[in-house]
């Protein structure tokens, strides 16, 4: 603004001369740092009485021009960068510029059960474009990072733990986390995967769904009524069991990163966020083609469950059993579990919420606190406290929901009529229904 102070003075001087003639008028024309004024220019200038003069202005890299300052009365538009001037009167006027800001592009970072983003953090966060984010993700004992799933193309490295992402644009990213070892119970056999990529299996085995001796190299397992499902760490995926309705014709997919199982139908998450079902489909459960931005997925028994990248859920198959599709207003979720009749959802601040039939109460959960993991069986709902101690609501015939007395459980799976607990030590304890020995894992030890 010197050059302005400067002007102002030389205004007064000239104005104190020129004016007197009543003839003609000065005008002094000065700009603010970010832009020039380059018709007429900048400087002193004398105009007869009643001169329209025309003001052009050119801004500087990185800046644009605001409005004219000062003496502006007889300024046709003092907000245009093009305009003109009458000049009935001495007149300074200054052209403003200012700095251009910069873009901003919103960052949604979510985590999945098992671990979190510890840099920048997890939650909503505003950077300019251009602007390149650390990202750190820190798993929880027996828990391994797997991913970025969301928008991750501007993330440097979508299978790092530790990582970049350029802010080109808004994205919503998730840090997907496995357990090193799992448990997953079907209707009547329970099915644990070891650290060492291996899976046991215990129950009933009426349709081979047990048969998983020969299986290795597994990420992650899942259990149906009748059939068992494995993901492989190459992204494909491997099923054995009751195959009536094509639950288990798996064998084409690939890029695989989570799978899941309803009662007669296996679903399966993508790298991108798309889903693919195959199975019993009379009430359209595995119509998912046109689904996107998921980042997990889940079975119940005659409907699927998909979470979004933004804590909202979709849902399809069946929903006359008290709407347990009845999902649209779900906001803030981070898990979600499908029971027979059932759904419920993990919410990020550790409440639950859930849907559908509740003949035996499997959906009083409002007033559940501090959970980490929910899991649906038939008409019970299981929840993992952060604390490592279990809860139960709903039909608790043969001892499932009796879970009370479980400490140290880093991961729960609701089955049929039975309940089963992952240690983090790889032990595993269940309750319930046993007839068909789905419960006998006593000597089991995953972590070995």
């Amino acid at each position: 603004m010197k050059r302005a102070g400067i002007l102002l003075i030389a205004v007064i001087l000239i104005a104190g001369t020129v004016g007197c003639a009543g003839e003609s008028y000065v005008l002094a024309i000065a700009s603010t740092e970010g832009g020039s004024v380059t018709a007429p220019g900048e400087g002193i200038f004398i105009y007869d009485e009643g001169t329209v003069v025309n003001l052009t202005t050119e801004a500087e890299g990185g800046y644009r021009f605001i409005n004219w300052m000062g003496n502006v009365s007889t300024v046709v538009n003092v907000t245009a960068a093009s305009t003109s001037i009458t000049m009935n009167d001495d007149y300074f006027i200054t052209a403003n510029f200012e700095a251009i800001p910069p873009v901003q592009y919103n960052l949604s970072i979510n985590s999945t059960e098992g671990g979190s983003v510890v840099w920048p953090g997890e939650g909503a966060f505003a950077y300019d474009e251009g602007t390149v984010v650390g990202l750190v993700t820190k798993a929880e004992q027996g828990y391994s990072f797997v991913e970025w799933t969301g928008n991750v193309s501007a993330i440097g490295n979508i299978c790092a733990g530790s990582t970049i992402i350029t802010m080109l644009g808004d994205y919503c990213i998730t840090a997907c986390f496995k357990p090193d070892f799992m448990v997953t119970a079907g209707n009547s056999h329970t099915v644990g995967l070891k650290s060492n990529g291996t899976v046991a299996a215990a129950g009933s085995n009426s349709y081979g769904q047990c048969n998983v001796g020969g299986w290795a190299g597994i990420v992650q397992v899942a259990a149906g009524v009748g059939h068992t499902v494995g993901l492989k760490s190459d992204g494909t995926v491997v099923a054995v069991g009751y195959n009536y309705y094509g639950q288990c014709n798996v064998g084409g997919w690939t890029g695989i990163v989570q799978v899941a199982a309803g009662a007669y139908h296996t679903i399966g998450l993508k790298w991108d966020g798309t889903v693919v079902a195959v199975g019993h489909n009379d009430f359209h459960q595995c119509n998912v083609g046109g689904w996107t931005n998921i980042v997990q997925v889940a079975g119940g028994g005659f409907h699927t469950l998909g979470l979004e990248s933004d804590g909202t859920v979709v849902a399809a198959g069946a929903n006359s059993d008290g709407g347990q599709c009845n999902v649209g207003g779900w906001i803030g979720i981070v898990q979600v579990a499908g029971g027979w009749f059932h759904t419920v959802g993990l919410k990020s601040d550790g409440t639950v919420v859930a849907v559908g039939a509740s003949n035996y109460g499997e959906c009083n959960v409002d007033e559940w606190t501090d959970i980490m993991g929910v899991s649906a069986g038939v008409e019970r709902t299981v929840g993992l406290r952060w604390d490592r101690t279990v809860v139960a609501v709903g039909r608790g015939d043969y001892g499932a929901c009796n879970v009370g007395g479980w400490t140290g459980i880093m991961q729960v799976a609701a089955g049929g009529w039975h309940t089963v607990g992952l240690a983090s030590n790889g032990t595993v304890v269940a309750v319930g229904n046993n007839d068909s020995g789905q419960c006998n894992v006593d000597g089991w030890d995953l972590n070995g």
